[in-house]
């Protein structure tokens, strides 16, 4: 993009800012080279474009700032705002390149914070239905943990939480979808692993109820009353009050079996460190 982008002077608010600033410039100047102008001048173009919602335009402008006033305190604004067009744009790569270029070049600075939650952004913006590939989500979930790590004070910290809570429920409720998948086509093992993971990795999500409920049905299937009992038994410990709780109940006590910790298996590992207080 370098170089093929300049100042059209048929803009009246950039004309005005343009003319107010360099007022050797004549009004009949039509298509200037940028090198025309100065770093504030084609920066507040930038901002005029992102106004007009023009992001790739605005993204445009912003690095041609860093081109011509490299190292410069217009340069490092217009790197930032590069990352900010971009996304607003809904171009997550280049917004991502921006973003992370500002902090190779600026780790300390104010707006760091901001870039790196631009950065968590332009992968977690792309998290809009459980049936995709989730290599996104994790990469997700690790930029946003760098923002509520390394800057736990900023003013993105709080949000980072909250999307990171968010892109964590969101791997569980694919571990969900695939379990119930081969639930459904009585491939009782392969159903049994998604779960697991579910109550192993993601046990704070909202989605560990149902799967300790399936694990009761899998089992069910396969005649292991020992690991259905303590998946019901953890059932009742944790959810009572919710609709799976009442249907692992009635499977149980429908085949004369106690909701409770029985065997040694990895079910009642979980319940014994539910117990103790080392789980949920």
């Amino acid at each position: 993009m370098a170089g093929a982008f300049r100042v059209k002077l048929a803009a009246p608010l950039v004309l005005t800012i343009g003319l107010a600033a360099c007022g050797g410039v004549e009004k009949s100047a039509q298509d200037l080279p940028l090198e025309s102008y100065t770093a504030e001048q084609i920066y507040d173009r930038g901002e005029f474009e992102v106004n007009r919602k023009r992001y790739e335009e605005a993204a445009g402008f912003f690095a041609e700032v860093e081109r011509l006033y490299p190292y410069s305190e217009w340069a490092r604004r217009a790197l930032i705002m590069t990352a900010f067009a971009y996304h607003s744009g809904g171009m997550y790569a280049e917004s991502r390149g921006a973003a992370q270029r500002f902090l190779d070049l600026y780790p300390a600075d104010e707006d760091a914070a901001y870039a790196q939650y631009l950065l968590a952004l332009s992968y977690y913006d792309q998290i809009d239905e459980i049936g995709r590939d989730q290599g996104l989500t994790y990469q997700a979930l690790q930029a946003l943990r760098e923002v509520i790590e390394r800057y736990p004070d900023s003013e993105y910290a709080r949000s980072a939480i909250l999307k990171f809570d968010l892109a964590f429920d969101h791997l569980a409720a694919k571990e969900m979808e695939i379990g119930r998948y081969y639930l459904k086509r009585e491939n009782y093992a392969a159903a049994i692993n998604r779960f697991r993971a579910v109550v192993e990795d993601f046990q704070t999500t909202s989605h560990t109820a149902e799967a300790l409920h399936r694990l009761v049905e899998a089992y069910l299937s396969l005649g292991l009353t020992d690991e259905a009992q303590t998946a019901g038994a953890i059932l009742g410990y944790n959810f009572r009050s919710t609709s799976w709780y009442q249907d692992s109940y009635k499977l149980l006590t429908g085949r004369g079996l106690e909701l409770k910790a029985a065997g040694d298996n990895w079910l009642s590992q979980v319940y014994r460190q539910m117990i103790q207080g080392k789980w949920l």
